[in-house]
């Protein structure tokens, strides 16, 4: 193999004012409120929040699956209308084809578009090679750990050389070996690139470890309460990551906020919201 490299171009988002409410009259729901937030090209921002708070509104958005009730949402600064390859989402859930190969899965996109050639069977070698899947290209889905399906996932958004990866908790399900390993793989395929990424998870662990910024979000209905930049030096390591006083003053000041906005989720009755708060008083009373 030459010494190929993943092709990209970092796109910023910026999403202004948005609002988004679902239903009318007495059973409207407003889900996200006054919004505002540039994803900046070049860096992985991580978004957390309460559980149900509306992260998942805020993706379907910008990848174009949802329109916005009102306020603007742009990609380079053009509006994003629709679904489309500048922008491709890794969802929880895996969507490989169980019928299909590694390789088959991962040369998906190119082959749907009409541009199967040499070059993206090429592109989809070097990347098989770099997501260590090499030994599996023509095992099936049902064949591969998670950790390997995940793997070949981030390959088959990466063949369509996107301009922001958009990741909804891709590593959730996984067991916890398995779920940081994924942590230090994808960092270093980031470091690598330097791809827009906008990553969004529940771990606040996985989110220190991964982000160059971190979005805190409110309850819902859902608006930014705060971004802290995590200026903690590339590459990272999980072993000594967690030592460093910066990430643990970064943890500490990130879950005070989903605390707040945790009670007032609680408030309203939600059992995520009340698991949440068991664990913190837990954590704070170990320490």
């Amino acid at each position: 193999m030459t010494n190929q490299t993943i092709p990209t171009a970092s796109g910023e988002i910026v999403i202004q004012s948005v609002n988004k409410s679902y239903g009318y009259g007495k059973d409207l729901k407003e889900v996200v409120k006054d919004c505002s937030l540039t994803i900046e090209a070049g860096k992985l921002s991580v978004m957390i929040g309460p559980s149900g708070c509306g992260k998942s509104t805020l993706i379907r958005l910008l990848a174009g699956f949802e329109k916005p009730t009102s306020g603007n949402i742009t990609i380079n600064g053009k509006p994003i209308t629709g679904p489309n390859k500048d922008r491709l989402v890794v969802f929880q859930e895996s969507a490989l084809f169980p019928w299909m190969t590694t390789e088959e899965n991962i040369l998906y996109g190119p082959k749907a578009r009409g541009e199967l050639n040499q070059k993206s069977k090429d592109l989809a070698a070097f990347l098989i090679d770099k997501v260590g899947l090499n030994q599996f290209k023509s095992k099936f889905p049902n064949q591969l750990s998670g950790g390997m399906q995940r793997r070949a996932e981030l390959a088959r958004a990466l063949i369509n050389q996107p301009e922001v990866m958009i990741l909804d908790e891709p590593f959730r399900g996984l067991d916890e070996m398995s779920k940081e390993l994924m942590w230090e793989y994808y960092a270093n395929l980031y470091e690598e690139n330097r791809l827009t990424n906008f990553f969004v998870t529940t771990d606040i662990d996985e989110a220190i470890f991964l982000a160059d910024r971190l979005i805190i979000m409110t309850n819902i209905p859902t608006q930014v309460a705060e971004i802290i930049e995590v200026n903690i030096p590339r590459p990272r390591r999980l072993s000594a990551l967690f030592e460093s006083d910066e990430a643990n003053d970064i943890k500490m000041r990130a879950l005070k906020i989903l605390h707040q906005e945790a009670m007032k989720s609680f408030k309203s009755g939600s059992k995520a919201a009340a698991d949440f708060i068991d664990a913190y008083s837990k954590r704070a009373t170990n320490e």
